[in-house]
């Protein structure tokens, strides 16, 4: 059996109902092994131990009594930071934010507080969660818990390396630009991006907003996809004002068993190069799944052109995102787009442009985004699921010089830039479509993972699929050195 800091959140609760392990037990066993481990990788930046201490306490007496919190009675679990809970700071790693506490718990957060879990503590973010590494100047940098000298990604790096390195027992994320994926796919462990709209995110905003972000989801990350799907059963649902008129039902998994799935499989793409060592990662598992009896296609796509598709995400991204400036930051970002050459499509000119544009032209953006929406409608009518890389090679070294468009990776021998693999971010998430990232395999010792897309509200379908594989193919592992 699994060791126990490494078990999943959903048999860490059958323990607990058993009496196996008490939830105060269960706690510090999490909290000795962060003050153990921590200070290698810094992920967990945020304890609150006296309040998830009493909680757990409390677990354990209603336990006694016969009484039951929900699936995650007593189950100890920690949040992003960007997560507000009830007297701990919410800063996403801005330095003016430092002693903002939360007044209030996030919806999500009361949910899985509903359903029985001892919250007790945050996981580190990049500044304004912004970045596929986790750095900022308040609680600094987390390490890959595989390699403390790479990324864990970004921005939920700090909660896919807690979860890595067996630090908690269950974690929750966001994803504007594969937030959850991307960090997941680097450690080795699950990650699952909702349909738009599925979450609320009412407690997860910045200071100040309550309007829904477009593309911006939060989700579950897990070492199971048993317990993504559960954690998203809990999160999942209208907050109370849509409440009123509207309940979710999202669809039971299209199949039963790998043999019934037919899957588009992708390997490549013009707009972000694939290092030949993932891709060969990917087409082991295509050939997995065809000696399984599945229908595996590597030409099936949507009938969308992927570099207007990329264009169309980054244009919707940055807009997205255009608020966050200040009205000195956007007259200058103004004067900048103005001087740049019309034929300048490199990332930054796409960037600065989208910072600045005219509701008439987010407009036609989004006209774009739902004409291949309904494009991706059509593909999923004929195909259950669509299989991609997550990024384009595994977890890069620490690289925190420059702006993040200047920064490079390596991939197949070629030094290109880190905002290429964005594409495997948007491609899918721009059209409100679910993704679960789960683990397939590692490169020199490093992980990597599939990305499992549905159509828009086919969660399900992709938490089956990815249940399937790790029951059949392969299961989360723990990195080496975290006994």
């Amino acid at each position: 059996m699994t060791d126990l800091p490494f078990r999943s959140a959903t048999t860490l609760a059958a323990d607990i109902k058993a009496k196996r392990i008490g939830c105060r037990e269960l706690l510090e066993l999490y909290l000795e092994r962060i003050a153990r481990f921590n200070p290698r990788i810094n992920a967990v930046i945020v304890l609150d131990t006296e309040v998830a201490r009493r909680r757990a306490d409390a677990a354990d007496a209603a336990l006694a009594k016969g009484e039951s919190w929900g699936p995650l009675h007593g189950v100890p679990m920690t949040v992003k930071e960007s997560y507000d809970v009830v007297g701990l700071p919410t800063t996403r790693g801005l330095t003016h934010l430092r002693d903002r506490r939360a007044e209030r718990n996030a919806l999500s957060v009361e949910r899985l507080l509903g359903a029985g879990a001892v919250i007790f503590g945050k996981t580190n973010v990049p500044v304004r969660l912004a970045d596929w590494q986790s750095y900022n100047p308040i609680y600094g940098t987390t390490n890959n818990p595989w390699d403390v000298t790479r990324t864990p990604g970004g921005s939920s790096g700090g909660s896919a390396a807690a979860l890595a390195a067996g630090l908690t027992g269950l974690e929750a994320g966001s994803d504007i630009g594969s937030s959850i994926r991307n960090p997941a796919h680097y450690c080795g462990v699950y990650g699952h991006k909702p349909t738009y709209g599925v979450v609320s995110p009412k407690g997860c905003t910045m200071p100040g907003i309550v309007a829904t972000g477009d593309i911006s989801v939060i989700g579950p990350m897990a070492r199971s996809s048993t317990d993504l799907a559960l954690a998203l059963d809990i999160m999942a649902g209208p907050d109370e004002i849509d409440g009123a008129g509207w309940t979710l039902a999202l669809p039971a998994p299209r199949r039963e068993r790998l043999a019934d799935y037919k899957v588009a499989l992708m390997l490549d793409d013009p707009n972000s190069e694939v290092d030949r060592s993932v891709q060969d990662q990917l087409q082991k598992l295509g050939d997995f799944l065809a000696k399984r009896g599945a229908r595996v296609s590597d030409r099936a796509r949507p009938d969308i052109d992927t570099a207007r598709a990329h264009a169309t995400y980054i244009d919707l991204l940055r807009a997205a995102t255009s608020g966050q400036q200040s009205d000195e930051q956007f007259a200058a970002a103004l004067a900048t787009a103005h001087a740049l050459p019309k034929d300048d499509q490199s990332y930054f000119a796409r960037l600065t442009r989208a910072n600045t544009m005219a509701h008439r032209d987010w407009l036609a953006a989004n006209e774009q985004r739902h004409r291949m929406r309904l494009k991706w409608a059509e593909f999923f009518k004929e195909y259950d699921l669509f299989l991609c890389p997550v990024a384009a090679s595994a977890a890069p070294p620490h690289d925190q010089q420059g702006e993040r468009w200047e920064r490079m990776i390596t991939v197949n021998g070629k030094r290109v830039p880190t905002t290429d693999q964005l594409f495997w971010a948007g491609y899918t998430c721009a059209f409100f479509l679910p993704a679960t990232a789960a683990p397939t395999g590692e490169i020199e010792g490093l992980p990597v993972g599939v990305q499992i897309t549905g159509p828009q509200y086919g969660d399900r379908s992709c938490l089956h699929f990815a249940a399937l594989l790790e029951r059949e193919y392969r299961a989360f592992v723990p990195p080496p050195g975290y006994a």
